[in-house]
Formats: C-alpha cells, sequence, structure tokens
C-alpha cells in the first residue's frame, strides 16, 4: 500500500508538472502570436504613414509651360466668328487688354507665345547687353514662336497687339506678321506701354506683312475700362 500510495503521487506530481508546462507553452505561444500582431499591424501602419507623406512630399503633377497647350495653338479653322484678337504679352498687360477686346467683340483670341520665354534679365532696357536691347537693334531678328499659327482664313478683322519696346514693336510681331496670310483683312494694331504712343510700330508691322488693311490703332492703357475701350473700338471703324 506504502508503495502504490508513492507511486501513485509521483504519477500526479507529473501530470501536474506536464500540465503545467503545456499551460506556459500555450501561453508562451499566445503572447508570441499577439507580439507578432502587433508587431506586423505596427509595421504595416508605419508602410502606410511613409507611403502617405511620400505622396504628400511629391509635387504637384503639372504640365510645364513649355509643354502646355496654350492658346496659340488653338484651332480656330472652323469657328464661326468673323474677329480674331492676336497678342504677345511679356508681362501680363496686353493679354489683359487683349482678353478685353475678345469680350468686347465677341472674337477669337490667339497668343503668340515665344519658343523662349522672356526673363526679367532679359526685358532689362538699361543692360545694352540684354535679350531684348540685342533684339531691338537688329532689324532682321525674328524670335522664334512656340505652336502653331493660327489659321486665319475665316476671320475678317484681326485685332494685333503688343507692349512697346525701344518705341517699336517687338520683333516677334514682325516673325507674326511676315509668318501668316492677312490678305483681305482688316487688320488693327494695338499698343500698351508706359506713356509712349504705338508711333511707327503699326506701319512697320504692314510693310513686313505686305498685305492687309491695316488701320492706325492705338496705345492702350493696361486697365482701360470696357465702356472705354467699346469707345475706342467704335471710333476706329
Amino acid at each position: 500500500m506504502k508503495i502504490k500510495k508513492m507511486l501513485f503521487t509521483v504519477i500526479a506530481a507529473s501530470m501536474l508538472m506536464l500540465t503545467a508546462c503545456g499551460s506556459s507553452s500555450s501561453t508562451a505561444e499566445s503572447s508570441k502570436s499577439a507580439a507578432s500582431e502587433v508587431s506586423g499591424s505596427s509595421a504595416a501602419e508605419t508602410d502606410k504613414t511613409e507611403t502617405q507623406a511620400a505622396e504628400s512630399a511629391a509635387p504637384e503633377t503639372s504640365v510645364s509651360d513649355s509643354s502646355k497647350t496654350p492658346e496659340s495653338n488653338t484651332d480656330n479653322s472652323s469657328s464661326s466668328k468673323d474677329t480674331i484678337v492676336v497678342y504677345f504679352s511679356a508681362t501680363g498687360t496686353t493679354k489683359g487688354v487683349a482678353e478685353k477686346i475678345a469680350e468686347v467683340t465677341g472674337g477669337d483670341i490667339y497668343e503668340i507665345v515665344p519658343q523662349e520665354k522672356y526673363t526679367a534679365e532679359d526685358l532689362n532696357w538699361h543692360d545694352d547687353k540684354s535679350r531684348t536691347t540685342i533684339e531691338m537693334n537688329d532689324t532682321g531678328a525674328r524670335p522664334k514662336i512656340n505652336g502653331e499659327l493660327p489659321d486665319l482664313s475665316g476671320y475678317k478683322t484681326v485685332y494685333i497687339g503688343y507692349p512697346i519696346w525701344w518705341g517699336d514693336a517687338p520683333r516677334i510681331m514682325s516673325t507674326f506678321v511676315e509668318s501668316v496670310k492677312l490678305d483681305g483683312k482688316t487688320v488693327i494694331p494695338f499698343c500698351t506701354s508706359g506713356s509712349s504712343p504705338i508711333g511707327n510700330s503699326g506701319k512697320n508691322l504692314e510693310k513686313q506683312a505686305g498685305q492687309g488693311s491695316w488701320l492706325s490703332g492705338g496705345r492702350l492703357d493696361g486697365g482701360i475700362s470696357k465702356e472705354k475701350l467699346t469707345e475706342w473700338i467704335d471710333g476706329i471703324k
């Protein structure tokens, strides 16, 4: 009996030890599993956060100025309008006036965009070596125009606008009038400037174009109202 009792005790102790080990192992596995899930979740959240950070830090995708489709690439050949406003604007002043003329006349609009844009340094008329100074001192300079030229065949009236540089129209305007057909069109030049009048700039362009019926045109203030603009347009017809 004593031996059986001792044997029973040993077996019972062994069973308790096995149960404890099993429980401990299970607890360890559960802890390990839980830790893995937390770790995995943390890693996923970190990746997601980093991805979002990278996306928000990335610059906005935009089309560069050089490849952007400008008004100058607009196909006007199928337009039902009989008036178009063509302009070149280096600082935005002539652009503003041209847009008002297009609005008042109900005409189409075309922007002359230089292939090589003018920088602030290029426009420095105090610098004898600036790009514009060199161009304006060379009557044969013909800066290239970016994009396709407009089809003017369907228009009767063509407004041509530009700033006054060194008392004349920028040379890129010469490039334009020598590259399009103005035969049978009424051409109205207009300019913007600090104080300089249109002078002979329109007549010079007329000679270079060699075609079209050119009116005298005139200088327009950058902040001209639509009412004043309407009066001016009515006065030159």
